[in-house]
This record gives C-alpha cells, structure tokens and sequence, in this order.
C-alpha cells in the first residue's frame, strides 16, 4: 500500500502546481474534471488520516495569489471558494445537511459564470477600488482595469446607497466578443487564444489599463462583502438572497437574468437541465450553477468551513463530448525535457469553442487509450477548458488508420530519450544543458508571472534570444547588454525613421534600422528590476524538478540564502516543512550539475538578489520553538501567521505533535485542537499569540 502521507504530499504539490498554472499564469495544465479528481482524492485521504489536514493544505485553502506588478489589497471580508457537487446525489446530500440544520429551505440557483471573480469597494457609492479574489483574503490591485469595464457603473444609483459596500461579482469575456477578438488575431497571423475565461484574466491583469480597455469585458454581481450603512437606512430586501440581487440592480449594477428562487430537489434538478440545454445560447460561458440558501439568516447560521459556505454549493456540469478526427499526433519537449504527445485534430466546435490540439500525456497513454491517427475520436472539453481525447470510435475504422510510434529521438536536439528513472511513464530528453527547445522553455518559464515576472520574456522572445545566438542557456540571462540585443531581430528597429526637415534642422536624430528597440530596452529595464525579486522566485526559476512556489518559499524561508541551501545536508533539506525526501534529494542533485552551478553563479554576478535580508528590528522571541496555527485568525492571514512565527526565530509546524511548544487555536480550529489538547501541547488565543511574539514565553506568564 502506498504511505498515505507520502500520497499526500504528491497530491498537494501537484494541485498546488495546477492552482499556480491556472490562478497566477492564466494557463491551465489539466481539465476541471482531472483536477476536481485530484481534490476529492486529497478529501478522502484526509478524511482516512486526519492528521494529514493541515491549514495548508488545499483542501482548507483558496486558490490564487498575488501577481508581481500590482499592490496586495486586503479584503474588508474574505472572499471564499465553493464546495463542488458533480451529480444530483451530491446536490441532494448537500440538501439534506442544510435541512438538517436548518429545515427546509428556498434556494437561489444561477449559472456559474467562467470567468474571474472581483470585489468592488463602493465608498458613498462611488467606485473606489477593484480587487481579484487572490488567496480569499488579499488581492490583486486592479482598479485601473476594472474602470474600463464598460456596463459597470462608477457611481450606485437610487438613495438608499451605504457608506461602505463590497460588492462581489464576476468578470468574464462576452463569447461573441472572445470570437471577434480571435478572428482578428488570426487575420492578423497571430495565434488565437484558448478561451474567453483565460483571456478575461489575462485581460483583466494587463499591466497597462488601455489594453484592457481594448478588451469588451463585462461583469455580472451576485453577492454583498462587508457593508457599512453608515447614515442610510438598510434596505430590508438583503435579508434574502434574491432581494440582494434586487438591490443590486437598484443601484444600477449588472446582475443575472437566469436566477431563480426553487424549493427542493426536484424543482433544482429541473433548473439545472434546463440551463444546461440551454448553456451556449448565453451570452458567457459557463460551466454548471450555483446554489445558495435563499434566507441570509440562516446563511449565517450554517457559517463556513476554512475555504468554504456550508450555506452554498457550485454544481459542475459533466464534460461535453463531440466526434472529430485525429489527425496526426505530435511531441512537445518542455522545460524539464518531458516529452508529451498531443493530438492534432480537425477542428470542431466543443463547449462553445474550437478546439484543434489535445494532449495525450505520454505513450503509455495513447496506447492506454487505443487511438490511432486517423481515428474518428471521441473529444471531451472537461469543465471547459482543457480538451481531452477520451478514446476511439472504433466502429468508425476504414482501415486507413495507422498506429503511432513515439520518438526514440528528441525532435529539437536529436539525443535518445530515456526513461529518468526505471519504471517512469514518461520518456524525457536527457540533453537539458544543450536541447534548444527545454533551453527555449526555461527562459521563457524564467518571465513568467510565478517566477521573476518579466514582461516581454514570454516564448517568442526566448526562442529569439536563443536562435540569435546572444543565449547559449539561462545562465547569461540577467548580463544581457544593449548590445547584445541589437543582435537579435526582434529587439531591434527595422527600417530608418523618417524625420520632417524641420526635426533635421532642429538636430534630432531619427531611429536607424538595427537601433534597439523599445521592446528591447523594456526587456533590460524588467531584468533590472527582477534582480531584487525575493529568493524564493530565483529558486522557482531554476526549473529544479519537483520545487514549485511552496517548497521554494520553505526552502527560502527555512535557510535564507542560496549558500546555505546548497551547504544543506539531504537531511536537513527535508526536514522543512513541506519539502520532504523527494524535493529534498532532487535539490540535491541538482546542485551537482556544473552546469546548473554556473546559472547561480552568474546570475548572482549579475546582481540577482541571493539572500532574504532578515528585518534587525524584529526581536528573534521564538528562537527554537516549534508552533502550530490552526483555526481562522482575525488579525492574520495562512501565510503572515507563518510569516510572524518564522521571522522571529520559530518553526511554524503544519502539524501537532509532542514537538510542538504551542498550538495557536483560531476559529473552527477543528481536530488539531483536540490533538493538542490530548498530547498536553500548551494552547493559546490569539490574544496570547500576539503577546508571544512580541515577549517571547515570559510574556505568557
């Protein structure tokens, strides 16, 4: 059998992993259903073996976090996620707990939009401030953006306005609009983008507010944050769920023409068939409903989990199917010198969009599967975003169909792909330090919003750089000169400017063909910049396999520098929380590699920043101790209660065990407190946590 925490560590690290692709890089790596998959998993593996459940895990955490470029803002009310529910069973068992508590109850069905959620703070009804949800308790700073939104208005209607209003609502790309957008893009011969909801979040995120004002963006409001009445009088109709909608239409603010206030399983089940038959004939994508008790009293009285509304629930629609034709099946090498197989098809419309390429995982994979090229092929756009083949039609087969051989050879560098370790699914490139296209790959990884965050280093600019010759690896990245991007097409201007007389005259000297362009001086400038990044992103950018953004900040956390991570010992390496054996060996033997010595090296050189500068000013109280926080703070967030206990010398423990020298007790702090309880582990409020970290033990006294 496998060791349930070993699991359990994979699991998080990769829902983690596919929370950072979809949340930060606005790039989904797998399906909606694969990774609900994944989560009900981590669920059941923590309901088996409770100790596993921590705070951090993320079944108690909200996706997302805060991009590089916008200031953090904290919410005045934590925005929360949704439990799924993916059958009418679940709808019903989630009916039956509500009733359980609370009688019968109407509940409010409406479509679950596709896009990106945001809260807009009102202020005397004037718009203030847009924020993304981010991890449910701090966001992103957006306002600029969302002030180009157009439909949403910058002051609420009608006298009965509060002082203070968090309105939350949900930004999406109209579907006519998100076609419009890709005809042009491939009028233009520029790729398309993948789908509406990606490209609202990317839109939405642009650093510049005028590209997001070129994007027809649109919001619909569904739910009130924190609210002040201040002098107004409170409109009664918030007691209900639908009088929310009522008041916020009154005050001119978009909502949902598709809710519906129901009682009971059945009149649900007949809401639910009746959106999904009619899903793509609305004006947004969506992918299934949201259900939430009618009568907010007794949303308060069922409260929340750590993540969740007990009082709400978001049903899921099954993934949709179509038949297409697999027309050939190719390989793309990444940055880790994975070698993924993807499927090429006729283009067919699926879920309310075109889809052409699929991934087929590895060669185990597509043999599981029985596909070969030329199939007809079933197509299934799970939770509408990422395609998957689900299999043959085989009673389709004229005979023309051919089997397809994976490659013995990498297609970007010729070397023979192997196995990493024996028994792996998954073939690789052993040639990291020379295959152009995991060379390519990295640097492009290297600008991406989860690592240094560097505008203009996206894929087109990496390969660029490395088709010029000017990058042999990433390791010249951060010593780039003008110079050395005059040499690269890309960075430069392509013909002379033509000047007036009057700007000859007048001694101006125009752009010549081969000057650096403004691209490239903006790429400089963002290299700049990102040396100062803290060391936890420098490690997410060394594409050591296994070490995402979670390990890295550990691991940054834990040791402070990248000299005292290399000087670690395996064993002190996994004795971090959230590192483990795994991590800790391939950090390992990463370090091993001259090559990849030599990145850190000039890197470091070139001015990167190496070591988290330590505030002097902050009293190291906790030297030694170990703490466990558990429970919802007032005053803390998950990650600055770590931040506390760690900048002041302790070790802030996941877990409680008889190492542990104080357990933090929040609200629904749940079985850790009785675990404490039962090991004799000193327990504290948060009161006297706070008197710990400013006096250390005697302040307890």
């Amino acid at each position: 059998m496998t060791d349930p925490r070993a699991r359990h560590q994979q699991l998080v690290q990769e829902i983690e992993a596919h929370r950072h692709a979809y949340y930060e890089l606005d790039a989904p790596t797998v399906s909606d259903s694969a990774y609900d998959s994944l989560e009900r998993e981590l669920r059941e593996l923590e309901a088996q073996w409770p100790e596993l459940a921590t705070p951090e895990s993320p079944t108690q955490t909200v996706g997302g976090a805060v991009a590089q470029g916008f200031a953090s803002v904290k919410h005045r009310e934590r925005m929360m996620s949704l439990d799924n529910a993916f059958s009418l069973e679940d709808v019903e068992a989630w009916l039956a707990r509500v009733e359980k508590d609370a009688g019968e109850q109407s509940v409010v069905c409406e479509p679950k939009i596709d896009g990106l959620s945001i809260s807009l703070t009102y202020e005397d009804g004037v718009l203030v401030r847009g924020v993304t949800r981010g991890d449910g308790t701090t966001g992103e700073d957006v306002t600029a953006n969302v002030l180009t939104i157009a439909g949403l208005p910058r002051v609420l209607a009608g006298d009965r306005v509060p002082a203070v209003v968090e309105v939350r609502g949900e930004v999406y790309l109209p579907v006519a609009a998100f076609e419009e957008l890709n005809a042009r893009l491939l009028e233009d011969g520029k790729a398309p983008y993948a789908n509406p909801r990606n490209t609202a979040a990317g839109s939405l995120r642009q650093k510049d507010a005028a590209v997001t004002a070129t994007r027809p963006l649109a919001v619909t409001t569904y739910a009130l944050g924190a609210l002040e009445w201040g002098a107004t009088e409170p409109h009664p109709a918030i007691g209900s769920q639908h009088g929310v909608y009522e008041v916020l239409a009154s005050w001119g603010l978009p909502v949902s023409e598709h809710a519906r206030v129901v009682r009971g399983v059945e009149e649900v089940a007949g809401y639910l068939r009746e959106l999904e038959d009619k899903r793509h004939s609305l004006i947004h994508e969506i992918d299934g409903a949201v259900l939430k008790v009618d009568d907010r009293g007794v949303q308060g009285a069922l409260g929340s989990t750590s993540r969740a509304p007990r009082w709400a629930i978001a049903y899921k629609f099954p993934p949709e199917e179509v038949h297409t034709t697999l027309e050939d099946i190719r390989v793309d090498v990444g940055r880790t010198g994975r070698v993924t197989p993807y499927g090429v098809m006729t283009p067919v419309l699926v879920a309310g969009s075109t889809v052409t390429f699929a991934t087929l995982h590895n060669a185990h994979e597509v043999k599981r599967k029985g596909v070969l090229i030329g199939d007809t092929v079933v197509l299934r756009k799970a939770g509408d975003v990422i395609p998957e083949i689900v299999g043959p039609v085989v009673a389709a087969r004229t005979g023309a169909e051919r089997e397809w051989t994976m490659p013995a050879e990498c297609p970007s560098c010729g070397t023979r792909l192997a196995e990493q370790k024996e028994g792996d699914k998954d073939l690789r490139c052993p040639n990291s330090e020379g295959c152009p296209a995991q060379i390519v790959d990295r640097i492009a990884f290297i600008g991406s919003r989860g690592a240094f965050d560097v505008e203009v280093l996206g894929e087109k600019a990496a390969a660029a750089l490395v088709e010029s010759g000017v990058l042999a690896n990433e390791a010249g990245l951060f010593s780039l000169t003008e110079a050395d991007l005059t040499r690269v097409p890309l960075f430069t201007y392509e013909v002379d400017e033509k000047l007036t007389r009057k700007q000859v005259e007048a001694g101006i000297e125009g752009r010549k063909a081969g000057d650096l362009s403004a691209n490239g001086q903006k790429l400089l400038d963002n290299l700049a910049g990102a040396r100062s990044q803290p060391l936890w992103r420098v490690l997410v950018s060394l594409s050591i396999r296994h070490v995402g953004p979670t390990a890295s900040r550990a691991l940054a956390a834990a040791f402070g520098s990248m000299d005292a991570i290399r000087s670690a010992s395996e064993d002190q390496l996994a004795a971090v929380e959230g590192v483990g054996p795994v991590i800790a060996e391939s950090v390992l033997q990463w370090f091993t590699v001259p090559w990849h010595v030599e990145i850190v090296e000039r890197w470091a050189e070139a001015g990167v920043r190496m070591e988290d500068e330590r505030d002097e000013s902050i009293a190291r109280t906790l030297e030694g101790l170990t703490i466990v926080a558990t429970g919802s703070l007032e005053g803390f967030t998950r990650d600055s209660v770590k931040e506390a206990i760690i900048s002041r010398g302790g070790k802030a423990a996941g877990s409680v065990s008889k190492n542990s020298d104080y357990v933090v007790i929040g609200a629904n702090a749940g079985s850790k407190a009785a675990k404490a309880e039962s090991l004799g582990v000193p327990m504290l409020s948060e009161a006297q946590f706070v008197r710990l970290l400013a006096e250390g033990p005697a302040g307890l006294d």
